[in-house]
C-alpha cells in the first residue's frame, strides 16, 4: 500500500482545502510532519485513516470531524490517491453533516457519501481517467478491507502507530495485551473453540447429571413399589462422583424384587379365590332372607289397610248421597248464573245514568240543568241540536283565524318598516361624515408617497455609505499590516544580501585555493591538466581551515537563492499590500472608519423612519378603495330603504280596513265567549255529555228488561228438575269443584278396597304368614363380613399385580438407562479433558494457558523476536526483548509476558524498568515488530507507506542516531516512514517536511525542503 495525494476540506482544524502530495513528501524515504502543538499534525492521520475506513482512530473516534473555521456553504471531505494490490484508487468521503438551505433560511443535514473510483486506461472515451466503481458505504468498506487485508484497529497500530498505544502496549499487563492482540491478529476461532468445548462439556455433564438423577429416581420408584419389606436401595445406587458401574449393582437388586413380588402375587391369588366362594354362599343366604321378610310385610300392611277402609265406609255412604242430590240441582246452575248477571248489569247501568246525568246539569249555562230530567228521546234530539250549531260557528272560526293572521302580518309590516326607517337614517349619517374621511386618506396617502421616494435615496446613500465604511476598515487594516511587514522586509533584504556576500566570498576563496584543490588530484605519473608535466615537485597545499570546496560553494548558492526568493516574496507582498491600500483608500475617501460609521448609523435611523412611513401606502391606498365601494353601497341602501318604507305604509292603510270588518263578525258570533273556537268546544262538550247521558237511560231501561227475562228462567228450570222452587234447588247445588272433590275420594276408596281384597287373597303370602319371623340383621352381617374379604383379597391381588408391573416396567428402564449412559460416560470423560486441557484449569496444562493465548503468545514471541532485531541496533546492543511463558499470581493465567534481556548485565527485568528514552526506542521497536507480523498474517500486503505519531524528545543524541539507522532501514525497505514530531534535532536530520502552521482562521499545509527546517 503507498499513498499518493491526500486532499481535506473542511476537515479538523482545516478550515479550506488542504493537499498533500505524499510523492513528492517521501521520495527521499523518511519525511517529517511538523507544526505546533494542536496545529494538526495528528489530524493528517486521522483523514487517511477516515479515507480508508469510514472512521477517525480509536482514541479519537468521538472528535468532531467538520471544521469549526470552516465557511457554512464548504462541505467536509476526505479525498485519499492511493495504490492497493497494484491498483491505482481514489477514495472519496463526506461524513453526515449539516449545511445551509438552497433555498429559504436555515440549515439541512447532507447524507454521508462515499465515491470509490480507480485509474484505468480507457475510461469511456478511449483516453485514460477515472473510472467509478462503487457508491456504496458497505461495498467500499468490503473492498478497501480485501485489499488492505487488515480492519481498521489493525491498521492504527500497524499503519499509524498512534500516541502512545505501543508505549501502552509494551508495559500493559497480560490482560490489557491479550486484548489487543486478539484484535490485531483476530484470534477470535480460538476463544470461540474454547466457549463449544465449554459449552460441550456442560452438555455433557449435564446429560450424565441427568442420568444420574434418572437411576436415582428409578431405585426410589423401585423401593416404593416393592413395599416396606423389601431390601432398601441405600448401597445400591452410586455417589455423585461415581463414573463407573452407576447401574450394575442397581440392576441386581431390581431383579431381586421382582423375584419377591412375583411369589406375593401368586399367594394372592390363591387367598382371592376362597374368598370368592364364601362371599357368594353368604349373598344367597341373605337374598332368600330378604324375600320371605317382604311377603310377611305384604301380608301384615294389607291386614292394617283392610281394617282401615272398613272404618272409612259409613263417611262414604254419606258422600254418595250428597253427591248424588248435587247432581240433581246441576240444571237449575246455569240459569242461576245467567239472573246474577243481568242484576249485575242492571245495578251498573243505573249507576252509569246517574253519574251522566249529574254530569250533565254541573255543566255551565241553563241548558245542561234544563235536560237533566229529560228522558231518552228528548236527550237524544237536544244533542243533534247542539251539533248542528258547532257546525255553524266553524266559517266564524275561520274568520278568527284571519283576523289573528291579519294582526300578526301588521306587527311584522310595522317592524320591517322601522327597520327601513332605521337603516336610511343610518345611511344618511355615514354619507355626511364621507368626505372628511375621504380627505384624511387623501393627505396620509401624500405622505406616503414621499416617504416611498425618500427610502429610495437612502438606500443608494446607505449602500455607498456601507462600500466607504467597509474601504475604510480595509485601509486601516492594510495599513497595520504594511507596518508589520515593512521591518520583515527589511531584514529579509538585509539577510539576502548577507547570503550574497557570503556566497561571493565563498567563490573568492574557492578560487584563491583552486591551486591546492588541483593539487589534491595530481597522481604520480600522470600529466598534470594544467602544465602537462608528469612530474610534480612542490604541489600546492591549502592553509589549515580555508579549504572551500564545490559543495560548499553550491550550498552557499542555495542558500543564497532562498534568501533572495524570500526577500522577492515578502517584498511583492508588501507591494501588493499597499497597492491593495491605496485602492482602499480611494474608496473610503477622506474621512476615517468612526466618521463614516456615525453617519452610517444615522442615516440607517432616518432609513427606518421612512420606511415605517412608506409601508403604510399600500395600507391607505386599500382603505380609498374600500371608502369608495363603501359610499355606493350605502346610496344604494337609502334609496331601497326609502322606497320599502312607502310600500309598507300602503300595505298598513289597507290590513287595518280589513281587520276591522272581520273583527265585527267574530264578535257577533262568539258570543260571550273569549274566542269564537271556545264557544264551539263549549258546545261539543255539552254536546257529547247530552249523548253520554242519552246513551246511559237507554242501557238503563235494557238492563231492567234482561233482569226480567231471568227470573222467568229460573223459576221454569227449577220445576222441571223437580225442585217445588229455585230456593229448594239452591240448597243442594255443590260448586262444580266440591263436586269432582267427593267423586274423587269415592273412586279412591274403592280402587283401594279392590287392592286389599286382591293381596290377602295371595298364596304366597299367606304362606309367609303361617312362618316364624326373619332375622335380616344376623344375614346382613354374615354377607358384610364375606364382602371384607373379598375386599381385601381383590387389594392384595391387584397391588401385587401392579408391583409385579411396576417392578417389571423399572427394571426395562433401568437397562435402557445403562445402555444409554456408557457412551454418555464415555463422551464426557474425553470432552472435559479436552475443555479443561483448553481452558487452561487441567492439571496437564502446568502453564495454566488458554488456548487463545496459546496461540497468542505464539505471535507474541513472533513479535517480540522480529522487535529484537531493530532494539539491538538502537539500544547499540544492550537490549532485546523475549516472550515469557512463566505463571501468574494467584490466579491470573501466563503466556503473554514481555521481558527485556540487558546484555551487560546478563539479566532478565521487567519491561517497566526501562528508562523514559529506552522505553521509547523499545515501543518502538516493538511497533515496528508486531507490524511485520501483523502484515505477514493479512497476506503479505506491502506497506510501503508507514507513520510514526510518538514522541522522540525523550532520546539523548546517540539514542536519536540509533533511531534514526533504523527508521533508514525501513527506507532501503522501499518503504516510506513519515514522522510527526516537533523535535528540533529532527528538522536538519529529515530534509523533507510538511509545515502545520495554526492560525485564528484555522490550520493550513505546505512542503517545505530542508533549508526551511
Amino acid at each position: 500500500m503507498r499513498l499518493h495525494r491526500l486532499t481535506v476540506t473542511a476537515f479538523g482544524p482545516f478550515a479550506g482545502s488542504e493537499t498533500v502530495d505524499f510523492d513528492a513528501l517521501a521520495a527521499g524515504g523518511l519525511f517529517l510532519l511538523r507544526g505546533p502543538t494542536g496545529a494538526g499534525k495528528s489530524s493528517v492521520l486521522d483523514a487517511v485513516c477516515f479515507a480508508l475506513y469510514g472512521e477517525t482512530p480509536g482514541a479519537r473516534r468521538a472528535a468532531r470531524l467538520r471544521s469549526d473555521h470552516a465557511d457554512p456553504a464548504r462541505l467536509t471531505e476526505v479525498r485519499l490517491e492511493l495504490t492497493l494490490g497494484g491498483r491505482r484508487l481514489q477514495i472519496t468521503r463526506l461524513p453526515e453533516q449539516r449545511r445551509p438551505k438552497k433555498v429559504g433560511s436555515g440549515t439541512t443535514v447532507e447524507r454521508a457519501q462515499t465515491l470509490l473510483r480507480e485509474w484505468v486506461a480507457d475510461s469511456g472515451d478511449g483516453s485514460p481517467g477515472w473510472r467509478g466503481l462503487s457508491k456504496s458505504h458497505q461495498e467500499v468498506g468490503e473492498e478497501v478491507l480485501r485489499l488492505i487485508g487488515m480492519n481498521r484497529e489493525q491498521f492504527c497500530q500497524v499503519v499509524l502507530l498512534p500516541q502512545g498505544d505501543f508505549a501502552r502496549f509494551l508495559k500493559a499487563d497480560s490482560e490489557e495485551r491479550g486484548k489487543l492482540l486478539r484484535r490485531l491478529f483476530d484470534t477470535e476461532r480460538y476463544r470461540l473453540v474454547e466457549d463449544w468445548l465449554a459449552e460441550q462439556r456442560r452438555t455433557q455433564e449435564a446429560a450424565v447429571q441427568a442420568g444420574r438423577r434418572r437411576l436415582r429416581d428409578l431405585a426410589s420408584k423401585a423401593e416404593q413399589a416393592a413395599g416396606p419389606d423389601a431390601e432398601p436401595a441405600e448401597g445400591w445406587v452410586p455417589a455423585e462422583d461415581a463414573s463407573a458401574g452407576l447401574t450394575a449393582g442397581v440392576l441386581g437388586w431390581a431383579a431381586v424384587l421382582r423375584s419377591g413380588a412375583a411369589e406375593q402375587l401368586a399367594v394372592a391369588e390363591s387367598a382371592l379365590a376362597g374368598a370368592g366362594d364364601a362371599h357368594g354362599a353368604s349373598q344367597r343366604h341373605r337374598e332368600e332372607a330378604e324375600e320371605l321378610a317382604g311377603r310377611q310385610r305384604r301380608y301384615r300392611a294389607a291386614l292394617a289397610e283392610a281394617e282401615r277402609l272398613a272404618g272409612f265406609e259409613p263417611a262414604a255412604a254419606r258422600d254418595r248421597q250428597r253427591l248424588a242430590a248435587a247432581q240433581g240441582a246441576v240444571g237449575v246452575e246455569s240459569a242461576l248464573r245467567l239472573r246474577e248477571g243481568a242484576t249485575e248489569a242492571l245495578r251498573r247501568a243505573r249507576t252509569a245514568e246517574l253519574r251522566h246525568r249529574e254530569a250533565l246539569a254541573a255543566a255551565p249555562g241553563e241548558e245542561g240543568r234544563r235536560l237533566h230530567g229529560a228522558d231518552a228521546a228528548e236527550l237524544a234530539e237536544a244533542e243533534l241540536r247542539l251539533r248542528a250549531e258547532v257546525v255553524r260557528l266553524e266559517a266564524a272560526r275561520t274568520e278568527e283565524r284571519s283576523c289573528a293572521e291579519l294582526a300578526r302580518e301588521q306587527r311584522s309590516l310595522t317592524a320591517d318598516r322601522t327597520s327601513a326607517e332605521a337603516l336610511a337614517e343610518e345611511a344618511e349619517d355615514w354619507l355626511a361624515e364621507f368626505e372628511g374621511e375621504l380627505h384624511r386618506l387623501e393627505e396620509e396617502h401624500s405622505r406616503a408617497r414621499a416617504a416611498t421616494a425618500r427610502v429610495e435615496q437612502l438606500d443608494g446613500q446607505r449602500a455607498e455609505l456601507t462600500t466607504r465604511l467597509d474601504a475604510a476598515r480595509e485601509r486601516d487594516g492594510l495599513r497595520a499590516e504594511i507596518a508589520a511587514a515593512e521591518p520583515r522586509v527589511v531584514g529579509l533584504r538585509a539577510a539576502a544580501l548577507d547570503a550574497r556576500e557570503h556566497g561571493l566570498d565563498l567563490r573568492d576563496r574557492r578560487l584563491a585555493g583552486m591551486a591546492a584543490e588541483l593539487a589534491e588530484q595530481l597522481l604520480t605519473g600522470e600529466a598534470c591538466r594544467v602544465c602537462g608535466s608528469p612530474e610534480h615537485p612542490a604541489p600546492a597545499e591549502a592553509a589549515p581551515g580555508s579549504r572551500v570546496g564545490a559543495e560548499d560553494e553550491e550550498r552557499a548558492r542555495r542558500a543564497q537563492a532562498v534568501a533572495d526568493q524570500a526577500w522577492t516574496e515578502a517584498d511583492q507582498a508588501l507591494t501588493a499590500l499597499r497597492v491593495r491600500e491605496a485602492a482602499a483608500a480611494g474608496a473610503a475617501g477622506p474621512d476615517g472608519a468612526e466618521a463614516l460609521a456615525r453617519a452610517l448609523t444615522e442615516l440607517e435611523h432616518e432609513h427606518r423612519g421612512a420606511r415605517h412611513t412608506a409601508e403604510a401606502l399600500g395600507r391607505v391606498e386599500q382603505e380609498i378603495a374600500r371608502l369608495s365601494r363603501d359610499r355606493t353601497r350605502r346610496g344604494d341602501e337609502l334609496h331601497e330603504a326609502r322606497e320599502r318604507a312607502a310600500v309598507l305604509t300602503d300595505r298598513l292603510l289597507k290590513l287595518g280596513t280589513e281587520q276591522e270588518a272581520l273583527t265585527a263578525r267574530v264578535a257577533a258570533a262568539r258570543g260571550e265567549a273569549a274566542s269564537v273556537a271556545e264557544r264551539a268546544a263549549a258546545l261539543t262538550r255539552l254536546a257529547e255529555q247530552v249523548a253520554a247521558a242519552a246513551t246511559a237511560a237507554r242501557a238503563h231501561t235494557e238492563a231492567a228488561g234482561r233482569l226480567d227475562e231471568a227470573e222467568g228462567e229460573l223459576g221454569r228450570t227449577a220445576a222441571a228438575a223437580g225442585f217445588p222452587d229455585a230456593a229448594a234447588a239452591l240448597a243442594v247445588l255443590l260448586p262444580r269443584e266440591e263436586r269432582d272433590r267427593l267423586e274423587d275420594r269415592l273412586e279412591r276408596h274403592r280402587a283401594e278396597t279392590a287392592a286389599v281384597r286382591h293381596e290377602l287373597d295371595l298364596p304366597e303370602l299367606a304362606e309367609a304368614a303361617t312362618r316364624p319371623p326373619v332375622d335380616l340383621p344376623a344375614a346382613g352381617a354374615a354377607l358384610r363380613a364375606a364382602t371384607d374379604r373379598l375386599g381385601q383379597a381383590h387389594a392384595a391381588q391387584a397391588a401385587a399385580r401392579e408391583r409385579c408391573g411396576a417392578l417389571a416396567e423399572i427394571g426395562r428402564q433401568l437397562a435402557g438407562l445403562a445402555a444409554e449412559l456408557a457412551p454418555a460416560l464415555d463422551r464426557y470423560g474425553r470432552i472435559n479433558r479436552l475443555a479443561t486441557l483448553a481452558a487452561g484449569t487441567s492439571a496437564e496444562n502446568r502453564l495454566r494457558m488458554r488456548l487463545e493465548s496459546y496461540v497468542l503468545a505464539a505471535r507474541l514471541e513472533q513479535v517480540a523476536a522480529a522487535a529484537s532485531d531493530r532494539l539491538v541496533r538502537m539500544s547499540g546492543g544492550r537490549y532485546t526483548l523475549v516472550h515469557s511463558d512463566d505463571r501468574g499470581t494467584g490466579t491470573r493465567r501466563s503466556g503473554l509476558a514481555l521481558r527485556v534481556v540487558d546484555a551487560w548485565t546478563g539479566t532478565e527485568r521487567d519491561t517497566a524498568t526501562l528508562s523514559g528514552g529506552e522505553s521509547f526506542f523499545a515501543s518502538l521497536s516493538l511497533a515496528l515488530g508486531l507490524a511485520d507480523v501483523v502484515t505477514d498474517e493479512a497476506g503479505g500486503m506491502p506497506l510501503d507507506t508507514l507513520f510514526i505519531d510518538e514522541g522522540f524528545g525523550t532520546l539523548d543524541e546517540q539514542s536519536l542516531e540509533e533511531v534514526m539507522d533504523v527508521l533508514d532501514g525501513l527506507r532501503e525497505r522501499d518503504r516510506a516512514v513519515g514522522i510527526v514530531s516537533h523535535v528540533a534535532d529532527l528538522r536538519s536530520r529529515i530534509p523533507a517536511q510538511l509545515l502545520v502552521r495554526k492560525g485564528r482562521r484555522g490550520s493550513t499545509l505546505a512542503l517545505a525542503g530542508r533549508e526551511d527546517a
